[in-house]
């Protein structure tokens, strides 16, 4: 099975991981930590990284709401 590309960069990714290593780290670490948090509003989170990258704004921009 292959891993499936970062979706910022298109390098590969680990499985189960959002980005790749490179532009995990380029994420500001407010947005890392909220990333990370297991809760009810995690997958909206995860949305806000998805549409970031989709209007193709720089990762080290990126701000999510706590």
């Amino acid at each position: 099975m292959r891993n499936a590309p970062c979706p910022a960069c298109r390098a590969p990714k680990t499985p189960g991981q959002y980005l790749c290593r490179t532009c995990w780290f380029t994420v500001p670490a407010p947005a890392r930590r909220a990333l990370t948090r297991r809760d009810t509003q995690a997958v909206a989170r995860l949305r806000v990284l998805l549409d970031h990258i989709n209007r193709g704004l720089p990762l080290a921009e990126l701000e999510i709401a706590a």
